[in-house]
C-alpha cells in the first residue's frame, strides 16, 4: 500500500471515529439534550467560527454539563458534524417538495422551479451555510453531500425521463448532471460570493437567467421566454 492510500485510509478511519455520535438519543429528554447541542454548535459557529468553538463553549450555551455532551459526542467535530447532517437535509426536504410538485409540468415551468427552490434552498440558514462551506472537508462529511447529490440528480433524471419526448434528450443521465451541477454552482456562489445577486431587488432576475440558461441546453431548438422580471419590464 503506498504511503499517501495510507493517509488517506487512516485519515478516514480517525475522522469517522471523531464525527460519529457515540450513541443515539432514543428517549425525548436526550433528544431535547442532543437538540440543544446542535443548535447551540450552530450558533457558536455562526458567531465565532470553528476554531474558537469548543466543547465547553458549546455545553455552557445549551446549557447542558460538559459531562452530558461527552455522553452524546466525542468531541467538536462530531457536533460539527451532526450541524451539517441537519442543515443538509434540511436543504434537500426543501428540494423533495418542490420537484414532487412539478412533476407533471411543462419544463419551462419545471425549470424555473428548479432554479428557485435551489436559491431557497441555499436560503435555509445561509450565514451557517456559508461557515459549514469552509468545514465539510475537515470533519468528514463530503460522503453525506455526495448522497445528497445523487438524490438530487436521480430526482432530476426522473423528471427529464418522463418529458424525453418533449426535450428530445439522449442520455438524461448527462442531462441531469448539467441541469443540477450548473444550477448548484450558480446559486452555491451567489449564497457564499455574491450575495447581492439574491437581493430582493434582483432575486428574480437572477432566476430568470438561470434558468433561460438551463431551457436553452435543454431546448436548443426552441425559442425560450422565461421570467417574472421580463414580463414586468416589457
Amino acid at each position: 500500500m503506498s504511503d499517501s492510500l495510507y493517509c488517506i485510509l487512516a485519515y478516514e478511519m480517525v475522522t469517522k471515529s471523531h464525527t460519529n455520535p457515540r450513541k443515539t438519543a432514543s428517549q425525548e429528554r436526550s433528544r431535547l439534550t442532543v437538540d440543544a447541542l446542535i443548535e447551540a454548535t450552530a450558533r457558536i459557529l455562526m458567531k465565532e467560527g470553528y476554531d474558537r468553538a469548543s466543547t465547553n463553549r458549546i455545553a455552557d450555551a445549551a446549557g447542558v454539563s460538559i459531562g452530558s455532551l461527552y455522553q452524546y459526542f466525542p468531541g467538536k467535530e462530531a457536533l460539527v458534524a451532526a450541524v451539517i447532517d441537519r442543515h443538509t437535509q434540511g436543504m434537500m426536504q426543501v428540494v423533495r417538495n418542490a420537484l414532487v410538485k412539478v412533476a407533471m409540468r411543462p419544463i419551462e415551468e419545471a425549470a424555473r422551479e428548479l432554479v428557485r427552490v435551489m436559491i431557497d434552498a441555499h436560503r435555509v440558514n445561509p450565514k451557517l451555510h456559508r461557515v459549514l462551506v469552509e468545514q465539510v472537508p475537515r470533519v468528514g462529511r463530503l460522503d453525506n453531500i455526495q448522497a445528497i447529490d445523487r438524490e438530487a440528480y436521480a430526482l432530476v433524471r426522473t423528471y427529464l425521463e418522463a418529458h424525453r419526448d418533449e426535450l428530445g434528450i439522449l442520455d438524461t443521465d448527462m442531462a441531469a448532471f448539467v441541469c443540477v451541477t450548473t444550477v448548484e454552482a450558480l446559486t452555491h456562489a451567489a449564497v457564499v460570493h455574491h450575495r447581492e445577486v439574491l437581493s430582493d431587488e434582483r432575486a428574480n432576475a437572477f432566476v430568470d437567467e438561470v434558468t433561460a440558461l438551463i431551457l436553452r441546453y435543454l431546448k436548443p431548438h426552441h425559442v425560450i421566454e422565461v421570467g417574472s422580471a421580463q414580463k414586468g419590464s416589457a
